[in-house]
């Protein structure tokens, strides 16, 4: 079984493990009843997923009503004024199925543009906290891809005192000198502030260099069971930091048995590490520029 921790000053202790609800954006609700057997084996009792996730809002409201009172739930909303954002909501409360969910979070808010308005005098995080006083939503985050979201972060988080953040984190983008300094810095400061960090692409490899064959990801993952491991136990290495499951459900599996296994928090060494970069070709998915937007 997976380890519960504190999910910062939520007063939920969560999964290492967080169910990354993407999987089940295009997924039938019998395949999707599956992935909930893994979860229940393995004792995930998080589940985040998003209003832009396809189907995933859709298939996990029947997983809610048989099994009340088990999942912290957190789904994500990229509307960024207030009506919009409370529209949003209300609707995502809806096809969940549910009278509020445990976490909201402002989705990939990374532009500036959008972080003004988000952020400014009638933007979403003014509405989504007055749905939070209202008992529509208990906690309000934030998330984000790309080598710019950690400073973005260490602004909202200073602007506004946000319950989570989420951002991508592997071996791979730390040897960004850039976004390790900042991403680090911002770890720092959400674990004295007790804000809950969780983490997405620890199990990426590169971009699809071919675009034409089927995958479940918009990333190609690492799949080799060793490598798969230690990228697992990189990121689990770090006290209190979450785990966010990949898109691509067939490695469910894999990542849940590494991280409820005895050595799921033995840091491998930056030489293993940079070994798997070297066998396996693993790029970067993000640049700074171009790659930035998905």
């Amino acid at each position: 079984m997976l380890d519960l921790v504190e999910f910062g000053r939520t007063g939920h202790r969560s999964s290492r493990v967080v169910f990354g609800a993407a999987a089940l954006s295009r997924m039938r609700q019998d395949a999707a009843d599956a992935v909930l057997d893994l979860l229940l084996e393995f004792g995930v009792n998080h589940i985040d997923t998003a209003a832009a996730y396809g189907d995933s809002e859709l298939r996990v409201a029947p997983w809610l009503a048989r099994h009340p009172d088990r999942f912290f739930v957190a789904t994500k909303t990229g509307d960024r004024t207030g009506p919009d954002a409370r529209a949003g909501l209300e609707r995502s409360l809806t096809r969940l199925g549910v009278d509020r969910v445990d976490l909201i979070q402002l989705h990939n808010l990374v532009e500036e543009d959008e972080w003004r308005t988000a952020l400014g005098p009638g933007g979403a995080v003014e509405a989504l906290a007055r749905a939070r006083d209202e008992g529509l939503v208990r906690c309000i985050g934030v998330t984000g891809h790309g080598l710019r979201i950690a400073g973005m972060h260490l602004r909202s988080i200073e602007r506004f005192d946000f319950d989570s953040v989420l951002l991508p984190c592997n071996f791979s983008l730390w040897q960004h000198d850039g976004y390790r300094r900042e991403a680090e810095l911002l770890m720092e400061r959400c674990a004295e502030r007790r804000i809950a960090v969780q983490t997405i692409k620890s199990v990426a490899r590169r971009r699809w260099s071919d675009n034409s064959a089927p995958h479940h990801s918009w990333y190609e993952p690492v799949t080799e069971g060793p490598a798969l491991a230690r990228a697992v136990r990189w990121v689990l290495s770090r006290p209190g930091v979450f785990l966010n499951s990949s898109s691509d459900a067939s490695l469910l599996r894999s990542i849940l048995e590494v991280a409820s296994g005895p050595e799921s928090t033995t840091r491998p060494s930056d030489a293993e590490m940079q070994a798997d970069v070297d066998h396996l070709s693993i790029t970067p998915l993000f640049d700074g520029d171009a790659l930035e937007r998905i």
